[in-house]
């Protein structure tokens, strides 16, 4: 996903690729709505849309998984949560002030800021939230983890 600038999906169709992605295979729909406190129907729409996008399978009587694209785009997701919550903890908020307030935000950042601010910030390896990859801005832990020491 070369292509891609991290402003694709809605914030909705963004919390459920999250939401996929923290439960792993055959999530069902019900289960998707209860979490999100939205009509199985409206799940049912949203996820059929993600998969005609290539971000989701969906196995009928079984569930809905990411695909290979849909995995990268969430860890693409999870890295841009962590570097801006990391940014505003810098910044004087608290790690759970920082998350909150990244996750109003955060389907507005494109993945080209996101590398710039991860750039700015030394390719941090590690935020509020967690460990922070860097393979999708072509930066390897090993190769910084060489130059830092």
């Amino acid at each position: 996903m070369d292509n891609m600038t991290g402003l694709e999906l809605s914030p909705r169709k963004i919390e459920y690729i999250k939401y996929l992605f923290e439960k792993g295979d055959n999530v069902r729909t019900t289960e998707i709505s209860a979490h999100m406190g939205v009509d199985p129907s409206t799940i049912t729409k949203a996820i059929n849309e993600l998969a005609s996008s290539g971000y989701v399978n969906h196995v009928p009587y079984r569930g809905f998984s990411l695909t290979e694209k849909g995995e990268e785009y969430a860890h693409f997701l999870l890295r841009r949560h962590r570097i801006l919550s990391l940014m505003l903890n810098h910044y004087g908020l608290t790690a759970e002030e920082s998350c909150a307030e990244v996750a109003r935000f955060e389907a507005y950042v494109s993945k080209k800021a996101i590398n710039t601010i991860c750039d700015s910030m030394g390719h941090p390896t590690f935020g509020v939230c967690g460990r922070i990859e860097h393979d999708s801005c072509n930066l390897k832990h090993s190769h910084h983890e060489t130059h830092e020491e």
